[in-house]
């Protein structure tokens, strides 16, 4: 029985490629998630409501967001920094999961909120004025804590807390 070294090396080399590239395919495609979680306060009449948010201020993670996520859960969310304080526009491309996203301004004040975002959809959501961030939640969560424009965002990123 002889031992072909060279034939043994060469199709290893090619499972070992065959690896590599589905690994780094799945890496690729795989969601960003944003570096930081921080505590995030809405004072609304009826209370303060508290979350814990990713943060997204680099532009690979404030271009991924949420996409391909297939859950969020009550008292999460992202929040993106728009520094300086600029018109914004989002979207629901590769986004699984309809959302509220809370537009605010620079001062902390919440300009406006687009409710029960669509799923997947790549229709233009404005924050029809200059917002600072963009808080992104589980849809239905304005309406559930009563939030509304005007109402006030505690972050550092809005220079409070």
């Amino acid at each position: 029985m002889s031992f072909d070294r060279k034939a043994v090396w060469s199709r290893a080399r090619g499972w070992l490629a065959a690896v590599l590239l589905v690994t780094g395919f799945a890496l690729a495609n795989a969601p960003v998630r944003a570096a930081s979680f921080q505590p995030l306060e809405i004072v609304t009449r009826s209370g303060v409501q508290v979350f814990s948010v990713e943060m997204a201020t680099t532009e690979e993670e404030k271009q991924t967001g949420l996409m391909y996520r297939k859950e969020l859960a009550d008292g999460k969310g992202m929040l993106f920094d728009f520094n300086p304080e600029q018109e914004v526009s989002m979207w629901m491309k590769n986004t699984y999961i309809s959302l509220d996203m809370i537009f605010i301004r620079a001062d902390g004040r919440i300009l406006r909120i687009a409710e029960n975002t669509e799923p997947l959809s790549t229709k233009i959501i404005s924050s029809q004025g200059l917002a600072r961030g963009v808080l992104e939640v589980p849809a239905g969560t304005a309406q559930k804590y009563g939030i509304r424009p005007g109402d006030r965002v505690a972050h550092p990123l809005f220079g409070s807390k």
